[in-house]
């Protein structure tokens, strides 16, 4: 058999798989079966073990899902979960001392897939997502006192711009004709006195771009707090996470409380810990909310790891940068004095950048924001 017949052939087997997926229950949506793909490509698996926890991380989001996907599993390639943890389709090294103890054959493999598939070690990124839902731990009393102290800084660390509606007052921009002439009328067309119409000065918007893949995985938590604090204290903020997908998650921040706001977040944003795709999630925000960013205050958070290709990633930060007012970028590997943004995706930003600003939990955010935020000024552009 040549290696062009052995190539179709698995193919044919793994889009049979699926279809034995989707005819025992289990319907896999088209990304999820791309990301499937991906993870294949990715991993290069070498082992029936690694390919079932490649499926198990990218194709199964429940346990009912779970026992559909095991049943297929060993109907199409005789394994069961229980098997995929101990066994291995390479030979054991012969060369290796009989009385040296070893662990269960197969079973570092399936970790090392599961980890690297799901982001789950937090320092690396992959394009694959987990789609799980994340369990973010209770907030801590210290935790609720910075949030308290950011929310009583942010009103006065966020810049102003002045309204575009005039308001009744009595700074001397503009001359109120219609409240002269209803005045008037009053008196018989006597005009006693003149009123005024100014532009008051109002909060920019806020807007808040939150990386929650996995190589975030220990910063994330605190940064999604910092959003709830923005949320509460600015009324015009926005706030999108992205990892493999951008996600509005604004509506679930505007509670009463720090942790059910963690708890309604976990619910909609299925891919943390998971993969990054900075440049496409980028993208997707310019394509469909590029309003949102325009004259904004636009704030990144994000380590800048993006894999692959970096021309997306380039151009959708160029692109934020023409909108916004302000551009700022918070990583939390910029909180080490040694930092230096050498890998592609940041140093080719960094000109775009108001600043980059080392922020990796609460303590540092609230630094930030009592330096306004760490920006530098540029020339206007909006």
């Amino acid at each position: 058999m040549t290696t062009a017949e052995l190539i179709a052939r698995t193919e044919n087997h793994l889009f049979g798989f699926l279809r034995g997926l989707h005819d025992g229950g289990l319907r896999v949506p088209a990304d999820k079966q791309s990301q499937f793909f991906a993870g294949i490509e990715t991993l290069a698996p070498s082992t029936t073990g690694q390919l079932y926890w490649i499926g198990a991380a990218t194709l199964v989001t429940s346990e009912p899902e779970r026992h559909v996907y095991d049943e297929v599993f060993r109907r199409f390639f005789g394994l069961t979960a229980a098997d995929a943890l101990v066994v291995t389709d390479e030979p054991a090294d012969e060369s290796a001392d009989e009385d040296e103890p070893t662990s269960m054959p197969g079973s570092g493999e399936a970790e090392d897939v599961v980890a690297d598939a799901a982001g789950a070690d937090g320092l690396a990124a992959s394009n694959v997502s987990p789609e799980g839902v994340r369990r973010f731990a209770a907030t801590t009393p210290r935790s609720h006192e910075l949030i308290r102290e950011l929310c009583r800084e942010l009103p006065r660390a966020v810049p102003t711009t002045r309204s575009r509606r005039r308001r009744p007052g009595g700074r001397r921009q503009r001359v109120d004709l219609r409240a002269i002439y209803l005045e008037s009328r009053r008196t018989h067309g006597e005009i006693m006195r003149l009123h005024w119409r100014h532009r008051p000065q109002r909060q920019r918007r806020v807007l808040l771009l939150v990386d929650v893949s996995g190589s975030m995985k220990q910063h994330s938590a605190d940064y999604l707090r910092f959003a709830y604090a923005v949320v509460a204290t600015c009324p015009r903020a926005e706030v999108f996470t992205f990892g493999t997908r951008l996600t509005r998650v604004t509506p679930s921040l505007r509670t009463s409380d720090v942790d059910g706001a963690l708890a309604a977040l976990a619910q909609v944003v299925l891919d943390a810990d998971g993969g990054t795709l900075i440049g496409t999630s980028l993208a997707t925000f310019l394509d469909d909310y590029a309003n949102l960013a325009r004259g904004a205050l636009v704030l990144v958070l994000s380590d800048g790891l993006e894999r692959g290709d970096c021309t997306a990633m380039v151009a959708a930060t160029r692109r934020l940068s023409l909108l916004a007012a302000q551009l700022s970028w918070w990583s939390p590997l910029a909180c080490d004095p040694a930092y230096r943004p050498l890998t592609r995706g940041m140093s080719a930003v960094l000109a775009d950048l108001d600043a980059l600003t080392g922020v990796d939990g609460l303590e540092t955010a609230l630094t930030a924001v009592r330096g306004k935020f760490a920006t530098t000024q540029r020339s206007a552009h909006v």
